[in-house]
């Protein structure tokens, strides 16, 4: 530790920090534009000058490195004198247009000119004037005259996307910020530039002009959508979700969130919207009230159960749901005597478990590992939080490996990449665990020859002391499931390395923990999509777009009795009996479990639309009238209180899934296996396909394309 005097103050720090960082352990603020806690030096705003005894002119806090026994002042008349010079340059060229721009009130610019500028310019000639950019469908750069060349958004791209898609061109007063040869901005986290711009250089294109900062409320929630669990600011207005941005937590998110978690709440407004019960009869869609539609639905269940018994009743619930919604989902199948549930839409093997697939490790550890061996994953896209993570160790010189069937840019270097069709995974990472058994001198779990590659990454993996092997998606959703995660549990003990599922859903991890799939002999969902119930309740999912099976579910669903959808959407109209419009996050409170078994409780940040109803007071109810035990809660609270184990706000102690200690456990390297089922980024949950900015991107373009060609 060095000790220097700031201000007054001894102020004690690490070596090697920085005047800015001295400034911030004591508390003191030094103004500064281009400086971010999470992004390299640049130094090139010059905002942050300060007064440092024995040197000739003032210096850069957030590039001057400290030394034993330095003197800093921030407040003599030296270093205001150099910080309102600095101001005045600024704003030489900066439009007045603080009325009009979508930052003002929450513009670091404002507020500085405020305490460092002067109540009058010097500067008489024109102002420059910056030509207008379409960058795509989420940021707007329609006033990069306001741009003061903090390069804030060109570090934020190479350092924490991995892509650097702005640039500064040309030189002095002809300096611009652009994309290049007119391409978009395409990066999956792109939206986070326009939380770091200093200025209002870069707005939100869908929250243009819809609000002004002062007028919004801002609520805590979390992300529905990947299984990182962003802790978020949901901000509203006349109780309407205007605009998403992020909530800090170190753990978790960090500053950051993906793009689908800040722009999907444009679908939570759309015309796509159910906001009253609906009934189907003769063939016709007629809007009811409560009563008359949970009567229906009662009614049925018991008709259906005593005509065809218990077992022809089953319920299709969302990992995206909430813990209590789930909880409850549960306790009406097995009231009714069922024990058909599942979440577990999109897989092709449903093997009974002993425990939860879960990360394995902490979200916070994937920012420091040595090597990584990911299976079956386009991490950049299907996790753009951990791929973040991945990216920083991968900064620090951590070897990515990878097996997956295509070649996908994760915007990191990968070490080592095996890419196989994904019936072929299974053989390739049992060549891994050979090569290693070789290296070690120990049995095989799986007899398979050895080759360069699986040498190279066996060796990554033995090598170092912090390292991970990841299961994504497509190995969750693989038909050898289980033989990838066995030969992964195998891996990890060898080399000391944690193992895990990146998992798809916000709630995965929780789905399972309350037992939201089958048990003595229940049917799994590959067996209730194929048309085995007569009755069937769909909480918040679409088997057409959230199944494996995708469009045969209508034709399945299409065959039963009575089909019941839980949706905050107009969604299963094809097949479904009744609609009963649910709560989105935004309007009810609930709990979700993140990969890393981290239990994060919301409240409601809007009253819900129309007669939308939180799915757990509907189920609640529902379970009511047909005089099933155990239903007697008031809040989701109550309901959280009643599921063993869990305390919100703390990571979870999960018993994970050890399939190598099980007899049922096997490694089959030789079965045919298809494709494995994975949704794209903006296609994963009914919220996501919904938004309109979301899907005018690159990416759901692409995805588009995709279906039409197959």
């Amino acid at each position: 530790m060095i000790e220097i005097e700031l201000d007054g103050h001894k102020v004690d720090i690490a070596e090697g920090s920085t005047v800015m960082h001295a400034a911030e352990k004591a508390g003191t603020f030094v103004p500064h534009f281009c400086y971010h806690k999470k992004l390299s030096i640049a130094a090139n705003c010059r905002m942050c000058l300060v007064d440092i005894e024995k040197m000739p002119k003032p210096m850069p806090a957030c590039a001057t490195t400290v030394t034993q026994g330095m003197i800093v002042h921030t407040k003599t008349e030296k270093a205001i004198k150099a910080q309102q010079s600095v101001m005045e340059f600024l704003l030489i060229n900066h439009p007045l247009d603080c009325p009009i721009c979508d930052q003002g009130g929450e513009c670091q610019l404002q507020d500085i000119a405020v305490g460092y500028g002067a109540s009058a310019s010097r500067y008489e000639e024109e102002k420059r004037v910056v030509s207008v950019k379409d960058v795509g469908p989420l940021i707007s750069m329609q006033e990069m005259t306001r741009c003061i060349h903090c390069t804030r958004c060109v570090r934020f791209g190479q350092e924490i996307a991995g892509v650097m898609e702005l640039g500064m061109s040309q030189r002095g007063e002809h300096s611009q910020i652009e994309t290049f040869l007119d391409h978009t901005i395409d990066s999956e986290l792109s939206g986070n530039m326009i939380d770091i711009c200093p200025v209002g250089a870069l707005t939100s294109k869908p929250f243009r002009y819809s609000a002004r900062t002062w007028e919004l409320s801002r609520r805590k929630s979390i992300s529905p959508h990947d299984s990182t669990g962003a802790n978020l600011i949901v901000q509203v207005k006349n109780n309407r979700v205007m605009r998403v941005v992020p909530f800090e937590n170190e753990a978790v998110n960090e500053c950051w969130i993906a793009d689908r978690d800040r722009f999907s709440y444009e679908a939570l407004n759309g015309d796509d919207r159910l906001t009253a019960p609906m009934i189907k009869q003769g063939g016709q869609w007629k809007t009811v009230d409560w009563q008359t539609a949970l009567e229906y639905v009662a009614n049925g269940l018991k008709q259906i159960s005593a005509e065809f018994g218990p077992t022809s009743l089953g319920a299709l619930v969302s990992p995206h749901a909430t813990l209590e919604e789930l909880h409850l989902s549960v306790k009406l199948m097995h009231g009714l005597g069922s024990n058909n549930i599942d979440h577990r839409m999109r897989q092709a093997e449903f093997a009974a478990t002993e425990g939860a697939r879960y990360l394995g490790t902490s979200i916070a550890a994937l920012s420091e590992l040595q090597s990584v061996l990911v299976i079956g994953s386009n991490l950049r896209k299907e996790h753009p939080l951990f791929a973040q993570r991945i990216r920083q160790s991968a900064r620090k010189g951590c070897v990515v490996s990878a097996i997956a069937s295509s070649h996908d840019d994760w915007a990191m270097p990968v070490a080592h990449r095996i890419q196989l069709p994904a019936g072929q995974w299974v053989q390739a990472l049992a060549s891994v665990a050979a090569a290693v058994a070789v290296e070690k001198g120990v049995a095989a779990p799986v007899a398979a020859a050895t080759n360069d590659m699986s040498t190279a990454i066996a060796q990554t993996l033995l090598a170092g002391e912090r390292k991970a092997i990841l299961l994504g998606n497509g190995a969750a959703h693989h038909a050898q499931a289980s033989s990838l995660l066995a030969l992964a549990q195998w891996l990890a003990d060898q080399t000391s390395a944690s193992f895990g599922y990146l998992t798809e859903a916000a709630n995965t991890v929780g789905a399972q923990l309350v037992g939201a799939q089958p048990a003595n002999g229940g049917l799994h969902a590959g067996q209730m999509l194929g048309g085995a119930l007569k009755a069937v309740v769909l909480l918040n999912t679409e088997p057409e777009f959230d199944s494996s099976v995708e469009a045969q579910a209508v034709e399945a669903l299409s065959k039963a009795q009575m089909v019941v959808s839980l949706n905050p959407f107009k969604a299963n109209m094809a097949f479904c009996d009744v609609m009963l419009p649910i709560s989105p996050f935004t309007e009810t409170s609930g709990t979700f479990v993140n990969a890393e078994g981290r239990a994060q409780s919301f409240h409601a940040v809007v009253q819900p639309l129309g007669e939308t109803r939180p799915a757990w007071k509907v189920l609640r109810v529902l379970g009511s009238m047909l005089k099933l035990p155990g239903f007697d809660f008031n809040s989701s609270e109550e309901v959280l209180q009643g599921i063993p184990g869990l305390t919100t706000g703390d990571v979870l102690q999960v018993s994970v899934d050890r399939l190598d200690n099980r007899t049922t456990a096997s490694i089959n390297s030789n079965a045919e296996a298809g494709a494995p089922v994975v949704a794209g980024i903006y296609q994963l949950d009914g919220i996501v396909r919904r938004a309109p900015a979301l899907q005018q991107t690159a990416d759901a373009r692409a995805a588009q394309t995709l279906e039409v060609a197959a």
